[in-house]
Parts: C-alpha cells; structure tokens; sequence
C-alpha cells in the first residue's frame, strides 16, 4: 500500500483549511485518510505559529514506514527541520506566456517601424549638406 502525507481540504468556499493526513495514494484528496497529522491555514500571516500545526514524531514514524510527503508537505516538513532541503529547478518559471510574448513582439515590430521610417529622413539632410559644402 502507497502512503502520502498529503494535504485535505475542508473549510467552506474561499476561506481554505487544511488537515495533513497519512492517507493510501489511491483514496480521494478529501477522502477516508489513516491519521490526521496536523493542520495548515493559510489565510494566517507567514510568521504566525498557528499556521501550520504537526504532529512532528508522528510524521517522522511515518516517514520511516515508507510514506512520501507531497511537494507542499515536504516544503513544510523542510520548513520545520525535518527533511533535507530539495534543490529544485523550474527553468520556465520567469518565462512569460505565449500571449505575453505575443505582445512584446508586436511591440517590438511597432517600434522598429516608425525608426526605420525615420532613418532614411535623418539622412536626406546630411546628403543635402553633404551637395552644399561641395558646391
């Protein structure tokens, strides 16, 4: 049986709350769950204590039966000294979307336009200067 120490939501709409589970990895999100571990609310600010709430011995029984902490869980888990910081890497993160470049491209073509209609202007009167020092 696969074991995660994953996140179910309760709380009602818009107002988020969250209990950490030791579940098996084919039950529900919200589903039947083995033990409740602790909890997590993120509407409370960063720095506050009550934010997040585990159990920390009995995540670590866990961990050494084999269950896997989901992504947000092990950031957790990190945060509180349990697991070794994962190095991760999210190259497309700083990425714009395919709209945003859209636009910057169209932006860029708009403002190469006008100055290379201007470039052969900027030179008309130099040539013109150019024919009167030689006369």
């Amino acid at each position: 049986m696969a074991m995660k120490i994953r996140l179910a939501r309760g709380g009602t709409k818009k107002r988020p709350f969250y209990r950490i589970v030791a579940a098996d990895s084919r039950m529900p999100r919200d589903g039947r769950f083995i033990e409740k571990l602790g909890t997590y609310n993120p509407l409370l600010p960063k720095d506050s204590e009550e934010r997040v709430k585990m159990d920390i011995d009995r995540v670590k029984e866990w961990l050494d039966k084999g269950a896997q902490p989901t992504d947000r869980v092990s950031r957790m888990l990190e945060a509180a000294g349990v697991l070794d910081k994962k190095e991760r890497n999210n190259p497309n993160k700083g990425e714009p979307g395919a709209k945003a470049k859209e636009r910057a491209e169209a932006k860029a073509e708009k403002a190469a336009a006008p100055a290379e209609e201007e470039a052969p202007a900027e030179e008309a009167p130099a040539e013109e200067a150019a024919e009167e020092t030689a006369e």
